[in-house]
């Protein structure tokens, strides 16, 4: 298992690597984020103790039971599964970024809970760029009012936008999905909203990165490729309806 994973993990980096040189980019503006949902904590461990950093769970319940698993060595925990206003103590309690924030209730929740504990969080605002209902996610022309709403609130560090773009196997079909988000990223930035110099724009999986990358994602998301294949498609975990 470690060798498998630890040579899964050479292959994604030699292939970000690859499309960033495609496409002009510097390899060091793109972070391997690892979606670990369903994911053993054994087998995170691997990937952690192999240098890798960043994980990131779809659910509260995963975070809660691999925390205890993994707590002794270095990494951040990202959350990107929707998220209910009430498991906002629990996922406060496990993450440094929420990257799945998408409604006002949701802002107002979270701010309040934050101002309690005296702290403040990064978080990504998700847009459902491929307009699928089964999708969470803002609408791409409600994404500028809900940011300039949201930046009013200090707890909340906006650190840039993610989408989870469509499932298709065909890059081109794909490459709408975050051509979209980039082009929000630069329009928001026009209206000095954000005040990152490099904001993120997470997104990419396993199957479609080097399209992601060439459309400018500075956060990839990748389970499958490192971790082996789960039982149901990513569409099947993906479909939050």
């Amino acid at each position: 298992m470690q060798e498998i994973i630890e040579n899964n993990l050479k292959i994604i980096h030699h292939r970000i690597e690859r499309a960033c040189l495609k496409a002009g980019r510097n390899p060091a503006e793109v972070k391997l984020l690892l979606a670990t949902k369903t994911v053993p904590a054994d087998r995170i461990r691997v990937a952690l103790q192999a240098g890798e950093i960043l994980i990131a769970e779809n659910k509260v319940q995963e975070l809660k039971e691999k925390y205890e698993d993994l707590k002794d060595i270095p990494h951040q925990a990202h959350f990107i599964g929707h998220l209910q206003t009430n498991k906002i103590k629990d996922v406060l309690k496990y993450v440094s970024c929420i990257q799945s924030v998408d409604r006002i209730e949701l802002v107002q929740q979270l701010d309040k809970r934050l101002l309690a504990e005296g702290r403040t969080l990064d978080i990504l605002v998700q847009v459902n760029t491929s307009y699928e209902e089964s999708k969470f996610g803002l609408s791409p022309d409600q994404a500028m009012a809900f940011i300039k709403e949201t930046a009013r609130y200090d707890t909340l560090r906006i650190k840039g936008l993610m989408t989870i773009g469509l499932f298709d196997a065909e890059a081109e079909k794909v490459r709408p999905s975050f051509r979209l988000l980039r082009t929000l990223l630069e329009q928001i930035r026009q209206e000095n909203i954000l005040h990152e110099e490099k904001p993120e724009l997470s997104m990419g999986m396993s199957g479609d990165l080097e399209t992601a990358i060439e459309e400018g994602a500075t956060i990839v998301r990748i389970g499958t490729a490192v971790f082996g294949a789960r039982m149901y498609p990513d569409s099947y975990y993906w479909n939050e309806s």
